[in-house]
C-alpha cells in the first residue's frame, strides 16, 4: 500500500475526521489537524459560496502559523469534500477555489467525475472518493480517483451496507492504492481494526459531533452522548440516498421511525426531508451506530488524545 507524500509521516494517528454536513467548519478543522488526524468539511456549509474563500484561507493560514510555532508537531493536512452530484450546482465555483488554495485532499461523493480529480491532481493534491460497493469503487479509480473511502454498514449520515470486512477484503484484492475505512469506528482500537482488515485509516465521522467545536445544536450533541446503535434508523427518505438517522429526531418532526416511506434519488435534496416541514440534517439528525462509545462533549482534541491511547493500549494487548 502506497501513500501520496502529503500523507506520509503527516498523521499522529491514521484518522479522516469525515465532512459533516452543516457541522464541520474551520474551528473543527482546525481543531483536527493541529491533533494529527485529517480534519475535513463539506465545500457546501460555507454559505454563501463567497465564505468557502474565507474558511480556505483561515484554514490554510491557521495551520502555517501552527507549524511554524511547532515544527516538531506539524498539523495534519486538510481535506474539503465536494458533491459532484448534478444537483450540486456550486460545484464549478468551488472547485476553482479549493483549486486556488490547493486544499491538499478533496474528498468527493455521490458520483465520479474525471475533471473534478484532474483539476486536484493537477496541482499536487489528493482525490479520495466515498463509495458503498466495488462498482462505484472501481468507477472511481477508473475516472482518476487517487484512493477511496469505503463506506460500510453502520457509518453516520449516507451509509453503504456492505461489512466492512468483505467491503476491504474485496476491495484490496484489485486496489493498492490509499483506502479508509468509515463505519461506526469511535474508538482506538477501532481504528487498529480498520488497519488490521487492509486500510490505510480509519474514517470517524459521529463521534465529533459530541466536541466543543462542532457546529452542532446541543440537544443534537447531547443526543450523541445518550444514544446507541439501537437508537439508529436507515432509510432514503430524506434525501433519496439511503443513509442513517436518529431515532430521536426523525419522532420530532412528527414522522413514524418504524414507517417510513420511500425516498427518490432522481429528487435528491440536501435541504427538504421527506415532505415533512423539517430540513434534513438540520432536524433530522445523521449519526452512525458507533455512538456507543461517546461519553460526554469535550474538546476534539482531547478525544483524539483519548483515541491516541486507546489505539496504543490495543496494539499492547495484541503483542503482550
Amino acid at each position: 500500500m502506497s501513500l501520496p507524500p502529503a500523507l506520509q509521516g503527516r498523521l499522529r494517528l491514521p484518522v479522516i475526521g469525515a465532512p459533516l454536513f452543516i457541522i464541520s467548519h474551520p474551528a473543527l478543522v482546525i481543531a483536527q489537524c493541529k491533533a494529527g488526524i485529517v480534519g475535513a468539511f463539506p465545500a457546501l456549509n460555507a454559505r454563501p459560496a463567497a465564505q468557502l474563500d474565507e474558511w480556505l484561507h483561515e484554514i490554510t493560514e491557521a495551520l502555517a502559523a501552527h507549524d511554524k510555532a511547532h515544527p516538531e508537531a506539524p498539523s495534519a493536512p486538510f481535506a474539503v469534500n465536494q458533491i459532484v452530484h448534478r444537483s450540486n450546482t456550486r460545484l464549478e465555483e468551488d472547485l476553482a477555489l479549493t483549486v486556488k488554495w490547493k486544499a491538499p485532499i478533496v474528498i468527493t461523493s455521490l458520483g465520479a467525475r474525471e475533471d473534478v480529480n484532474q483539476a486536484v491532481k493537477g496541482y499536487g493534491g489528493v482525490v479520495l472518493h466515498d463509495v458503498i460497493n466495488q462498482t462505484f469503487a472501481r468507477k472511481a479509480i477508473e475516472k482518476g480517483a487517487t484512493g477511496l473511502i469505503c463506506v460500510a454498514a453502520g457509518a453516520g449520515g449516507h451509509a453503504g451496507r456492505l461489512s466492512p470486512f468483505a467491503f476491504v477484503a474485496e476491495t484490496r484484492a484489485w486496489f493498492d492504492g490509499p483506502l479508509a475505512l468509515s463505519g461506526a469506528i469511535a474508538t482506538g482500537g477501532g481504528v487498529l481494526a480498520a488497519q488490521a482488515m487492509g486500510a490505510d485509516f480509519a474514517y470517524i465521522g459521529s463521534a465529533f459531533i459530541a466536541t466543543d467545536e462542532a457546529r452542532a445544536a446541543p440537544e443534537y450533541k447531547q443526543a450523541i452522548v445518550e444514544g446507541s446503535a439501537a437508537d439508529i434508523v436507515g432509510s432514503d427518505l430524506f434525501t433519496g440516498v439511503y443513509g442513517n438517522y436518529l431515532r430521536a429526531s426523525i419522532e420530532r418532526a412528527g414522522l413514524d421511525p418504524e414507517n417510513l416511506p420511500k425516498g427518490d434519488v432522481k429528487t435528491m435534496n440536501f435541504e427538504s426531508a421527506g415532505g415533512s416541514k423539517a430540513k434534513a440534517w438540520r432536524d433530522i439528525w445523521g449519526s452512525g451506530q458507533g455512538i456507543g462509545a461517546v461519553k460526554g462533549v469535550g474538546p476534539a482534541g482531547e478525544f483524539i488524545d483519548r483515541l491516541m491511547a486507546e489505539y496504543q493500549a490495543a496494539k499492547r494487548r495484541l503483542s503482550a
